[in-house]
């Protein structure tokens, strides 16, 4: 199993000694998620992009979507905003996070205006500008959504105007987003139809899945029509934890095993991460 340790990338300094900002890292540099059949590193550039991920229970979700927040969070260029129904999975990187949001469906909904109010600005400096999609020099810093537990906001809690609101803030800033900036990556269980409407599913141009209980949910995770040409989940051992299909916009599902990162290298990051954010 690979796993990622911080003293490789950031390697040890005297104490007390502030980290200088080349340390950092940049949301613009491919992110590590794990190694392919061939032992091959796999990465992806998330930087207008946004990611769906999905699977049973217990099958590697949460892990594969720390590995995302663990590089943001040592990105001294993009703001975290962490929007987490089980509270617990993204809790350790509150401390360098823009806005952290656990079980309460109206500070996530007040999130996400402020977040689409931000949106609006942007676009309105794009026309301003004559471009198509926001770089460094615009002053506008990248911000990376990441949402665990999806169907706990879409269809658990809250009133049926609430869920519906929420729904459609999210659609609205995967929409958008990517030219404007702003990330969203979202993991669940399995986005249904009633969970995740298809009309949002389809605006993610990456997906990860894991293991599935059927073809169909697989498909509904990499896209209609993949289990038929013989790329599904189902064929995940329930014992492979963390192994899982990767479909990049445009291209085949990849199998892969994601890396894992333990609470003590969480930790370590967030410190890191904090001190990399205060020296920027």
């Amino acid at each position: 199993m690979s796993s990622f340790d911080p003293r490789q990338v950031f390697p040890r300094r005297k104490p007390g000694v502030t980290p200088t900002r080349w340390l950092g890292l940049s949301i613009y540099d491919p992110i590590y998620l794990g190694v392919d059949t061939r032992g091959k590193a796999v990465h992806v550039t998330l930087m207008y992009r946004n990611i769906l991920l999905g699977g049973e229970p217990g099958a590697g979700k949460s892990v594969a979507l720390g590995n995302i927040v663990a590089h943001a969070a040592l990105c001294i260029d993009v703001d975290l905003i962490l929007i987490d129904g089980k509270i617990v999975e993204l809790l350790p990187y509150a401390p360098v996070a823009e806005e952290f949001v656990g079980n309460d469906m109206n500070k996530a909904l007040r999130v996400l205006r402020k977040l689409q109010a931000d949106l609006d600005e942007r676009y309105l400096h794009l026309a301003r500008t004559g471009r198509k999609k926001i770089v460094p020099e615009d002053g506008f810093r990248a911000k990376l959504v990441a949402i665990d537990e999806l169907a706990y906001f879409t269809v658990t809690v809250g009133t049926k105007e609430q869920q519906e609101e929420f729904r459609t803030l999210i659609r609205d800033i995967v929409a958008r987003g990517r030219a404007a900036g702003i990330i969203v990556v979202a993991a669940t269980q399995r986005p249904s139809a009633d969970i995740v409407p298809t009309s949002l599913r389809d605006l993610f141009g990456y997906r990860l899945a894991f293991r599935c209980a059927t073809d169909s949910s697989s498909d509904i995770i990499l896209g209609t029509g993949w289990a038929s040409q013989g790329h599904t989940a189902v064929d995940i051992a329930p014992e492979s934890l963390g192994v899982g299909l990767l479909r990049a916009e445009g291209g085949f599902p990849r199998r892969l095993k994601t890396a894992y990162l333990n609470d003590n290298q969480h930790r370590q990051i967030v410190r890191r991460a904090v001190h990399l954010r205060r020296a920027a």
